[in-house]
């Protein structure tokens, strides 16, 4: 069953005849799963790409090295250049990036285990967000996250 978060964000972006593209690191493709698991996401889904190391996301959408260095891969900064590749290179109205710690430990110089950075582009704005959601399971991290993310896409075009 699609999430209704997913469900939401496929009419939304139908009614309004746009198109969406995905760039995921921790969430490892399921957001572009939960979309596409809502009938008539075809209409509306551009690309998905899963750039789960550093050199993922710096060949496949672009985002400078300077910036991972200078912010870890888990910042604002990277997922903002993540959803600007993934809009570009999809020709999408909107790209939702993500890129975060499930745990279970963090590497020396990152964020804590159950940090998060959302984005989301689209032709008139970008925004980003940094949660924690600390003392979940790998898979709840996951789970909230894909939720998240998708609930910051309909804000982005609900206005």
């Amino acid at each position: 069953m699609p999430l209704l978060e997913a469900e939401k964000l496929v009419h939304g972006l139908t009614e309004r005849a746009l198109s969406i593209a995905t760039a995921e690191s921790c969430t490892g493709g399921l957001i572009a799963a939960a979309i596409t698991d809502v009938p008539g996401a075809s209409r509306v889904f551009r690309y998905g790409w899963v750039t789960y190391c550093n050199e993922a996301k710096q060949r496949l959408l672009s985002v400078p090295l300077d910036i991972i260095e200078q912010h870890t891969v888990v910042s604002e900064p990277v997922v903002l250049a993540m959803a600007a590749g993934a809009r570009k290179l999809a020709a999408s109205d909107i790209a939702i990036a993500v890129s975060g710690n499930a745990g279970p430990t963090a590497a020396e110089n990152e964020p804590p285990v159950g940090t998060v950075c959302l984005a989301v582009e689209t032709s008139r704005n970008a925004q980003s967000v940094t949660l924690m959601l600390p003392n979940l399971t790998r898979a709840e991290f996951r789970r909230e996250v894909v939720r998240r993310a998708l609930k910051l896409a309909l804000q982005s075009i609900a206005c």
